[in-house]
């Protein structure tokens, strides 16, 4: 069974395993009720449906919506209630198309699913092992790295070592009808919509004090859980008087306060950390390698793998230090962690050693 999403990954994804005689047929999850504005859910629905008619294969739907709201969408709104900025992209790959989406398939009498995720799975003795997809700018597993053995074991990526060209090229060869379809990019039930203005209906605005490092008050923010660590969009602080003519950027955030730190500078020293503390860890093995290993590790998409030492306590958390600073590294977030190619899982990033500003401030 494969997970049908109305894109041309999956839509490829679909068209190789029927090349390879396997007999398959296309699942569409709708794991959002909502519908209007920035939600493409029936869109994607209908091409999927487009894709399995053109190959002449069985097309079901399922509505996991429920479990949605209950696996990721209440953890994604209490993480930003408290401060945090979580990913609810990992929490969806485990919950829903790696759990939810294999009991239907198996309950509807499927043996696998299959997804059109950059990555790829392969077997070393009795171990299944997560590894990066061979386009290195699409590579998915940083989101996939929460799965564990009997996911991996039941799971194909049919598309993990092609590169996106050559996805697109073997859609428009077989006129698939969705072989121009743009990416969709966000979270997937916030759209295309602002943001902010999503969050708001379920984290109304607290106005409170902007600062800088030295607690002076540049402005008023229109809640502290509408920002991240890094960003500059949204601030409105430009042209303070006595101040360089620099974007702002946030550099911290006191959630019991309400205030919202900023720097000037994108490489501000008050972004930057060596160490951090992560908890909830996820190995594809099912345990880590060892009680302390180095490796690389990235903590966020598509940034660069930098080395780091990782230790785990008698409790299960992470003490991570990292062989050179790292910008922005944010509570909430996942750190991932690799051994060349594969992906040994990951853990939550709870806190780091970044400047403490409202210490800073007090003294």
């Amino acid at each position: 069974m494969v997970g049908v999403s109305g894109g041309v990954d999956s839509a490829v994804s679909l068209l190789l395993l029927q090349r390879r005689g396997v007999q398959v047929g296309g699942l569409f999850m709708k794991n959002w009720e909502e519908e209007g504005e920035g939600c493409r859910a029936e869109e994607d629905r209908r091409d999927a449906l487009k894709v399995c008619a053109q190959l002449g294969v069985p097309f079901q739907s399922a509505n996991f919506a429920d479990e949605y709201w209950k696996g990721v969408f209440e953890h994604f709104i209490a993480e930003y209630r408290a401060g945090r900025t979580p990913n609810p992209d990992v929490l969806c790959n485990r919950e829903i198309k790696f759990r939810s989406f294999l009991d239907h398939a198996r309950a509807l009498g499927a043996g696998r699913i299959a997804t059109g995720h950059y990555a790829r799975i392969d077997r070393v003795g009795d171990r299944f092992r997560l590894l990066r997809g061979r386009d290195a700018g699409k590579d998915q597993s940083y989101f996939l790295h929460a799965l564990g053995q009997e996911a991996l074991s039941a799971t194909e990526f049919p598309i993990g070592e092609l590169e996106k060209s050559a996805v697109r090229r073997l859609a428009e060869e077989a006129r698939l009808p969705v072989h121009a379809k743009r990416d969709s990019t966000g979270i997937c039930f916030i759209g295309e919509r602002d943001f902010r203005s999503f969050l708001s209906r379920y984290l109304p605005a607290t106005p409170g004090e902007i600062r800088d490092p030295a607690g002076c008050v540049l402005g008023e923010h229109p809640g502290v859980f509408y920002f991240t660590l890094g960003q500059r969009e949204g601030l409105q602080l430009g042209g303070l008087r006595g101040r360089p003519q620099a974007p702002w950027f946030v550099v911290g955030k006191d959630v019991e306060r309400n205030i919202l730190y900023v720097d000037q500078g994108h490489d501000s020293r008050w972004l930057f950390s060596r160490k951090l503390q992560a908890s909830q860890a996820s190995w594809t093995a099912g345990a880590p390698p060892a009680g302390r290993f180095a490796c690389t590790a990235k903590t966020r998409y598509r940034q660069q793998d930098v080395d780091c030492e990782v230790e785990i306590g008698e409790s299960g958390r992470l003490d991570v230090r990292f062989a050179a600073p790292q910008r922005a590294v944010t509570p909430g977030q996942s750190v991932v962690f690799y051994v060349q190619d594969e992906c040994l899982g990951g853990a939550v990033i709870d806190a780091t050693d970044a400047p403490a500003l409202a210490k800073q401030e007090a003294a």
